[in-house]
């Protein structure tokens, strides 16, 4: 007896393979419309996916239908004017973004490992401070080595998340608490806590961390909205203390700037107060109590085969900050002896 099997329909053989194997399911539902969706939901739009996609924007919308269609739900509220995700296409989008971020890490890792010289855009994540002060300074000599590599800058205080943000090298200041993160330790991290010398001539300084209680204090306010506490090291031991702050900013370069112009005693990285304290602009007090074990931490995914162009940059930036002079010892020395 014949069987005649509609145009369009799966032979019984290629309907019961798609029904024992995922990944003849997940083929079927076609990546071309998962890439289409998550390039829409990206652009904000269906024509500017389009236009990132090389494609006709009626090639963008019958994908997307097509996976709708598949996955029995509407991902997109469309209007005359704006599309949106759905509930639905809100937990697609979460579900299917860190997927497709490593399958194009992987392919860029491929193209790299076979094109030679170090090449591609390269994502760095940064703190604010330390990007402004350090990094984005190094960035022209590392384009003059390596002219085939383009660079992107990110500030923010939050930690990085390597595959949703698509970050390839983070700076931090501290380890990232995340088994498959590689951190480096670059630099020491000197903390300071200072005021300027109008301050000290009108107030004095603080000679015992308990003594801060009398004094105006700028303080920094995270990026999870807490007032970071100040950190000391007496007999060993790191003591962090919550002071009262007169100031407070989210930034630290604006809590240098307060500090500069006698608005009260600052506790900074070294690396941004350290010419202020060398010139004499800026006076440090409780040096004896000042933690010794931090350190600036270069950050990347951990991977067996690392990109030319992250190894690059990681051993080009190490190299550039250990030459610098960031740390004050003898400055840090004299200050403790003047306010003892």
């Amino acid at each position: 007896m014949d069987i005649r099997i509609p145009p369009g329909s799966d032979s019984p053989p290629l309907a019961a393979l798609r029904a024992a194997d995922p990944f003849a399911d997940s083929f079927a539902a076609g990546y071309a419309g998962v890439i289409a969706f998550l390039a829409v939901a990206d652009a904000g739009s269906f024509s500017r996916a389009a236009d990132r996609l090389c494609v006709g924007r009626s090639a963008v919308s019958r994908n997307v239908r097509k996976l709708e269609d598949r996955l029995g739900a509407r991902l997109f509220q469309r209007t005359t004017r704006s599309i949106s995700l759905t509930r639905e296409g809100e937990l697609f989008y979460e579900n299917c973004r860190p997927g497709m971020e490593y399958i194009v890490r992987a392919l860029d890792d491929m193209r790299e490992l076979r094109s030679g010289p170090p090449r591609g855009h390269l994502r760095i994540q940064s703190t604010p401070a330390f990007g402004r002060k350090i990094i984005a300074p190094l960035l022209p000599r590392f384009h003059a080595r390596f002219p085939d590599i383009t660079t992107e800058l990110l500030l923010s205080e939050q930690a990085p998340n390597f595959a949703t943000d698509r970050i390839d090298v983070a700076f931090r200041d501290g380890k990232l608490e995340d088994s498959d993160i590689v951190a480096r330790r670059i630099i020491p991290m000197q903390t300071v806590t200072c005021a300027s010398l109008s301050y000290m001539a009108a107030h004095g300084l603080p000679r015992t961390i308990e003594a801060l209680d009398r004094h105006r204090c700028i303080a920094f306010r995270a990026a999870s909205s807490r007032i970071s506490d100040w950190e000391f090291k007496v007999d060993g031991q790191t003591v962090r203390r919550q002071v009262a702050a007169l100031h407070i900013f989210n930034d630290m370069d604006l809590i240098l700037q307060a500090a500069l112009a006698g608005q009260g005693v600052a506790q900074l990285p070294g690396y941004l107060a350290c010419e202020a304290i060398r010139s004499g602009r800026l006076a440090v007090c409780l040096s004896q109590f000042a933690p010794d074990d931090g350190g600036h931490y270069l950050c990347y995914l951990s991977r067996k085969h690392l990109p030319a162009r992250i190894r690059a940059f990681a051993d080009h930036a190490a190299n550039e900050l250990r030459a610098l002079d960031l740390a004050c010892p003898g400055l840090l020395r004299r200050s403790r002896s003047a306010s003892s």
